[in-house]
């Protein structure tokens, strides 16, 4: 009996190391934070969350706000299209809400040069100008707004307005919000705009000589205490009800990442920092982000589902390993200490609408429960696979199976087999409508043949019984003699 308990008790032990040896995967690096109520620094790749802050909760957008604005103009307008400045677009702001540009309503700037005054220097009445623009109206530019924050994948942020000023239901979540500047720091011309330093705006009323923007955001600027030199670009925002509010884009060493500070403040709470206490803590998740962290490409680790020869069943579909491929540009992100192999991976078929043509399936990472990357898995040859689809359709259509009797497959073949080009088929619709030209005239002429004889008989009938005998008989005589 000692025996025995000793014998289980080891094996208890052995069991509990195997487990702290599978599951003893390095933390996800935690030692940052914000003084900003919100902030997060995400992957723009990835799309993993590094580092989050009540990241969830929904605060005033202010003026990063914009970031979105300029993304729907440049996806929705030409760069160099005219806009005349409206009454309305002057009119529907805030009292308080400021004019840097002493716009007037019939000012007039390309697309162009509205995008660089948004911005740039933020200016709200271009932020209407450019709405009604692109949607006719406000109110339609609005709800242009939201259409594409929903299908980014956002769930707690709504818009009213294209500028960021106050609305009563105008919230933003810090994760909502990196959302939608990762995909907006893809568009290269919002990127270029928006790391611009300086940019000269043209002559407009109130302005004969044109006036010169400087660019907000003080993380792009060497001569600024808060320089970062991975910065690229960025929108500035600030209300008394949102506080300061920050975006900023970073690349570092092929890598790239956005940080979201929500309800910031110029002053630390220490008071170290009089001026741009908000600044300091997006650079500072921005370099958590980078030092702690490496992107891995997926189709460069993952040797499941395209290597081997055990098939893939995906949909009712049978695929070989070979004729599969993983999205090249796809990768994952892992803590600096951790390897591709400590990544958990699920399949999953229900597939997004926008999936690429070629995907049958998204291979979905996670790493101690959180999501750090996708990877869509896809056939190589989509015109061979797209054939093959064709054919199951067909044979599916018949009620055809791969066990259908040989008598079937002839019949299949032969039909496949009768293939009409399309000179043959253009050469036997003339022939059809040749024909039916035919038998059109040849029907029309009986018909004509047909009232003549028709009305003869009448004129006979008319004579006949008139009492005119002779004429009758010669007529009859006349029709005999014609026969």
């Amino acid at each position: 009996m000692k025996r025995t308990i000793k014998t289980v008790l080891s094996c208890l032990l052995i069991s509990q190391l195997f487990l702290m040896t599978v599951f003893a995967k390095p933390d996800w690096p935690t030692d940052t934070w914000a003084e900003a109520e919100a902030g997060i620094v995400m992957d723009v790749d990835s799309g993993t969350v590094l580092f989050g802050q009540k990241i969830h909760e929904p605060y005033p957008p202010a003026s990063i706000t914009k970031i979105l604005t300029a993304l729907l103009v440049l996806e929705n307008s030409n760069l160099d299209d005219v806009i005349t400045i409206s009454e309305s677009a002057m009119n529907n702001v805030e009292p308080d809400s400021g004019n840097w540009l002493s716009l007037e309503a019939g000012d007039q700037l390309s697309v162009q040069d509205c995008l660089y005054a948004l911005l740039l220097r933020s200016n709200n009445q271009i932020a209407n100008a450019l709405a009604e623009h692109v949607a006719g109206t406000q109110e339609a530019f609005v709800q242009m707004m939201n259409d594409k924050v929903a299908e980014l994948g956002c769930t707690k942020s709504h818009f009213e307005n294209p500028s960021g000023l106050n609305g009563k239901t105008q919230n933003v979540t810090a994760y909502d919000m990196a959302l939608i500047a990762c995909a907006a720091f893809q568009n290269e011309k919002l990127v270029e705009i928006s790391s611009t330093l300086s940019y000269k705006i043209p002559p407009t009323m109130n302005n004969p000589e044109g006036r010169t923007l400087e660019n907000e955001h003080k993380m792009l600027k060497s001569t600024e205490s808060c320089y970062y030199p991975s910065a690229v670009a960025g929108k500035t925002g600030f209300l008394k009800l949102a506080g300061n509010t920050l975006v900023t884009y970073a690349e570092d060493n092929g890598r790239k990442q956005v940080s979201v500070i929500l309800k910031g403040s110029q002053r630390s709470i220490d008071l170290e920092v009089s001026q741009g206490q908000y600044f300091l803590d997006g650079r500072e998740l921005l370099k958590f982000g980078f030092a702690n962290f490496k992107n891995l490409n997926i189709s460069e680790n993952e040797t499941e589902y395209i290597t081997g020869e055990t098939p893939l069943e995906v949909g009712g579909n049978t695929y070989q390993p070979s004729d599969l491929k993983i999205d090249p540009e796809a990768v994952i992100t892992l803590p600096d200490s951790s390897e591709f192999a400590d990544a958990e991976k699920t399949l999953v078929t229900d597939l997004p609408a926008d999936h690429p043509e070629e995907a049958i399936a998204l291979i979905s990472y996670s790493y101690n429960e959180r999501k750090i990357g996708t990877a869509y898995l896809m056939l190589k040859e989509m015109p061979a696979a797209a054939g093959a689809k064709g054919e199951n359709a067909e044979n599916a259509e018949t009620g055809e199976g791969d066990q259908q009797p040989d008598e079937d497959k002839d019949k299949n073949q032969n039909k496949k087999a009768f293939r009409l080009s399309p000179l043959l088929i253009v050469g036997i619709i003339a022939v059809i409508g040749i024909g039916a030209l035919a038998t059109f005239i040849s029907i029309r002429k009986k018909k004509e043949a047909e009232e003549v004889a028709r009305r003869r008989e009448e004129r006979r009938r008319r004579l006949k019984e008139s009492g005119d005998e002779e004429a009758f008989n010669r007529l009859l005589e006349q029709r005999k003699r014609g026969k």
